[in-house]
Parts: structure tokens; C-alpha cells; sequence
């Protein structure tokens, strides 16, 4: 996998608002926010997409949900947030390094899109 904008951002060569890291994974405010908490979740190890992670990215996959969730506890919106992961340019998917949007502080439409 090639370096994307988020690798940069793991190896700390491009400045990012980081609000979570650990051992496997790293939490920043997304620099154009849709809703207002925008937290981008994505994982240290490089996965292009998610139909590319293997049975072995399970626990890491996971663990990206659980961080979600303590994000938007600690955000204040516990109880009301929406997770969203794109996989593939058709669908949206921008960067190339899987990552879940942690989206909250207003109404969203079902379905999305």
C-alpha cells in the first residue's frame, strides 16, 4: 500500500487534532467536519480496504469499533452517534487506509446516501 494522508498523519508529518491513540490505533477530528463530532478512526497497520483485511485483522477491527464507542462516550454522545466505513471509490472511500467516521450532534436520514 502506497503512503496515503493518513500514514503521514500516524508518522506524526502532517499535524492532525488527535483525541485517542493507542498500540494499534489513532483517532483524529476530520478537517471537514459533516456533523459535530467527526472523528476519524483508522488503524495503524495498512489496509487499503476493508474486503482486504484478513481473518488475523479481527480483533484489530474490532477494536476500532470499541475506540469508537469510548470516543463518542467521551464526546458526549454516547447514547447517539452513527458509525460509517466506505469501501471503494463507488461508494465514496477517498483515502486508501481503512477508517470509521464517528458521526454525532445531529439527525441523520435513513437510509444515507
Amino acid at each position: 500500500m502506497s503512503d496515503t494522508i493518513f500514514s503521514k498523519i500516524i508518522n506524526r508529518e502532517i499535524e492532525a487534532d488527535i483525541v485517542h491513540e493507542d498500540d494499534r490505533c489513532l483517532a483524529f477530528r476530520d478537517i471537514a467536519p459533516q456533523a459535530p463530532l467527526h472523528v476519524l478512526v483508522i488503524p495503524k497497520k495498512p489496509i487499503d480496504m476493508l474486503v482486504n483485511a484478513t481473518d488475523d485483522d479481527e480483533a484489530l477491527l474490532g477494536h476500532l469499533m470499541l475506540v469508537a464507542r469510548r470516543i463518542a462516550r467521551d464526546e458526549g454522545y454516547g447514547d447517539a452517534f452513527r458509525l460509517v466505513m466506505n469501501n471503494g471509490a463507488a461508494v465514496g472511500q477517498s483515502v486508501f487506509h481503512i477508517h470509521l467516521h464517528v458521526l454525532g450532534g445531529r439527525e441523520f436520514d435513513w437510509p444515507p446516501g
